[in-house]
């Protein structure tokens, strides 16, 4: 493995509780294999491109199978690059926390973005085809509640299940989540032994990575 992306979807910076297990992870992936790169795009703070009229029009073109015109390929020239960057690592490490039972918002545009017929999927007589194959995903997230298979909320988490529906779609399938959870529910004390736990879940992830 020569390159990681790092995909961060939270503003807080050094606040972010999702961050601090991720830096576990990271600490103990460096020391393991320190030949490997790490990129990361935080898209909490990265200016993404919104989708123009052109973009659409243009994702409709590929789906019908075709090619895009010169004038759609200068409009399409902000995804590819998002497009090139994503498909250049080897490995992949997202740290997302939960809002509102999902996903920020900056990381369902930058999945928009990035996840394009012809470049990351194709449709084939069999069906859907992903084109990201053989390689891993880390995803690192914290929850103000519990959203365990054992919670009564578990039902409200639609966090994990878009995150392994979407990327399954793209042909990442091997799929690791570390969950940091409850940080709000129970009191400080509570938060502090699970993002305690976390980390060690996610240095066991690193080693194996």
């Amino acid at each position: 493995m020569k390159k990681i992306l790092h995909i961060v979807a939270t503003p807080r910076g050094d606040d972010s509780r999702t961050l601090k297990v991720s830096q576990a992870f990271l600490e103990r992936f460096k020391r393991k294999y320190p030949e490997c790169a790490i990129d990361e795009l935080n898209v909490a703070a990265e200016s993404l491109p919104s989708l123009s009229v052109k973009m659409i029009y243009g994702k409709y073109v590929l789906l019908g199978g075709k090619e895009l015109t010169e004038k759609l390929k200068e409009a399409w020239n902000p995804i590819e690059r998002h497009i090139e960057r994503f498909l250049l690592a080897d490995g992949y490490l997202i740290s997302s926390p939960m809002w509102n039972f999902g996903i920020p918002y900056p990381l369902k545009q930058y999945i928009d973005l990035i996840v394009q017929p012809k470049y990351l999927f194709r449709y084939t007589e069999k069906g859907v085809e992903g084109l990201v194959k053989n390689r891993k995903m880390v995803v690192i997230t914290s929850r103000g509640g519990d959203y365990s298979q054992e919670s009564p909320f578990h039902a409200y988490d639609f966090q994990e299940p878009y995150l392994r529906a979407i990327f399954g779609l793209v042909g990442i399938t091997d799929i690791t989540f570390v969950n940091a959870q409850p940080m709000d529910a129970m009191g400080q004390q509570v938060q502090d032994k699970k993002i305690e736990a976390a980390k060690e879940l996610a240095k066991k992830t690193a080693d194996v990575f």
